[in-house]
Parts: structure tokens; C-alpha cells; sequence
């Protein structure tokens, strides 16, 4: 018998936190996240919890200074880039871009169904959309 969606949905999330964890060697996703959204220019409120610490952690690592890339921060970003470009390459192999736009779009229907419920996470029924970086 085919497993139901929730557990491809928490394999799959599982596969890709510990597969990002080697791609992103030695920083957190959040600090990636954080590199990502400073190299790219993105200077509003990020989406997500835990931007004191990756700030901190960047910050710490000499990446980050002022709230602004450093030169080193520049090259790691570069570096940690192309290994997350590895990682999402082998993630969607197979998958057209088609099969993955239609899947991200049925999850996200999905989710939207379940946002009104009255047990969604903030409580409020609301939905909670958060721009993510792909692993």
C-alpha cells in the first residue's frame, strides 16, 4: 500500500533538513537564510524566526558587520551558493519544472485549506505564508 501524503511530506522535510545541514557546512539554514536575503539586497523583515541568532552567528564568523556583507561574507556566500545549487540539482532530479510548480501548488492549496481550521499553528485560522529559500 502507497504511504498517505503526510508521511512523504515529513520524509521528504526530514531528508531535507539533514542533507541541507551537508550542504550548508557548518552554517544553519537560518544563517543561510540570512546570507542569502544580504547578498541579494533584501532589506525588509524576514519572514522567519531566529534572525537575532543567525545575525549573531554571522556576525560572529566576520560575514556580517553593520548589517552588511563583508568581503568574506561575500565569498561564503558565493561558496555556500553553489553547494546549495548542488543540493536543490539533486533534490529535483527527475521532477520537470512543471511536476514541481504543480506540486508546490497543490501544497500550497493544500495548506490554505487547513489555515482555517480551527487547530492551525498561530491559532487565529490565518494563513502563514513564509518566503523560504529552497533547500
Amino acid at each position: 500500500m502507497d504511504k498517505p501524503i503526510g508521511y512523504w511530506l515529513k520524509h521528504l522535510d526530514d531528508l531535507l533538513e539533514s542533507s541541507m545541514e551537508q550542504a550548508l557546512s557548518g552554517t544553519s539554514r537560518r544563517e543561510w537564510q540570512l546570507l542569502n536575503a544580504a547578498a541579494l539586497g533584501d532589506t525588509g523583515p524576514l519572514p522567519f524566526e531566529g534572525v537575532e541568532e543567525a545575525t549573531a552567528g554571522l556576525t560572529a564568523k566576520g560575514w556580517l558587520a553593520d548589517g552588511r556583507l563583508t568581503d568574506s561574507g561575500r565569498a561564503a556566500h558565493a561558496r555556500i551558493a553553489e553547494q546549495v545549487g548542488g543540493f536543490r540539482r539533486q533534490a529535483t532530479e527527475g521532477v520537470s519544472p512543471e511536476e514541481y510548480q504543480a506540486t508546490v501548488g497543490v501544497l500550497r492549496r493544500m495548506a490554505a485549506n487547513l489555515d482555517h481550521w480551527p487547530g492551525s499553528p498561530d491559532g487565529t485560522g490565518e494563513a502563514q505564508v513564509a518566503k523560504v529559500v529552497l533547500p
